[in-house]
């Protein structure tokens, strides 16, 4: 199985997908974005993807919502991943080497506090996590730190001078596994949809939707509002929704299907594991 990560070898979206396949990382092939990601799939150069959606403290990812309109790709899958920071520097240095701390923005951005007691320390923005690790170990930069996961300190044969120095403890990271094609025959197990839908401008139609939701005893964990490209103020919505039958979800689905326009159901999958 041949399985697509946005990122370098050791970032976040590796680690996700060894969790959910339990693979090692020869079967993963990096992209640069996400979209990349999408397009392998879609084209079936690779069997699987594994895509963030959303993050506990940043947010929902908007552009993955409009990945997953464009393309015809099914969510079948999803984890959710407690993110863990380390300051990581080649195996001969020390805290007291360091004079620039490389990695993505968002990285430096969830280790602030902690970075705010080293103000001697330059900090470079860069595309990836694990790419700022493979850079320190590719140019032997003594004088370069990278914030990256413990995996990325493993492949690259880092020392770790500080684990987990992540200000928020509680910082988790969604994960969407999405194919080119749906499960024919559903696994046993399955309690959550993702589907998206539009409505018209009367007045309540989205609360209209809602409620027959609710009223069907279907759990929405999810509702995401998406401007439409090309058109003036109209909206699709993304919605998660929890049941416990297979069979529930189907008569909700057959209940909101005449309130809406161009209903898809994304995805039929498993609540994901926290790991």
């Amino acid at each position: 199985m041949r399985i697509a990560i946005q990122g370098f070898e050791g970032s976040f979206h590796q680690i996700a997908a060894q969790e959910y396949f339990h693979v090692d990382g020869r079967q993963m092939v990096p992209c640069a974005t996400f979209s990349e990601v999408v397009k392998k799939v879609h084209s079936r150069e690779v069997d699987r993807g594994v895509m963030a959606i959303e993050n506990s403290l940043a947010g929902s990812i908007l552009p993955n919502y409009h990945l997953l309109q464009r393309f015809d790709v099914h969510i079948i899958g999803e984890v959710y991943l407690n993110i863990r920071q380390h300051l990581m520097v080649l195996p001969e240095c020390n805290l007291s080497d360091i004079r620039e701390v490389h990695s993505h923005p968002m990285a430096l951005l969830q280790c602030a506090e902690y970075l705010e007691k080293h103000p001697e320390w330059k900090l470079v923005e860069t595309e990836d996590t694990a790419l700022s690790a493979r850079h320190i170990r590719q140019y032997r930069a003594k004088h370069v730190a990278a914030i990256a996961s413990k995996l990325a300190a493993d492949i690259y044969r880092l020392k770790i001078v500080a684990p987990n120095i992540h200000t928020m403890k509680k910082n988790y990271t969604r994960f969407l596994i999405i194919s080119r094609d749906a499960d024919p025959h559903l696994p046993d197990g399955v309690n959550k949809s993702s589907i998206s839908f539009q409505t018209d401008h009367t007045r309540g139609s989205l609360a209209r939707v809602l409620v027959k939701i609710a009223e069907g005893g279907i759990n929405l964990s999810k509702l995401q509002s998406h401007p439409i490209p090309g058109s003036e103020w109209k909206y699709y919505f993304h919605v998660d929704m929890e049941f416990e039958t297979l069979s529930q979800f189907e008569s909700v689905i057959q209940t909101i299907r005449p309130l809406t326009h161009e209903l898809k159901i994304l995805g039929i999958y498993q609540k994901g594991l926290t790991i």
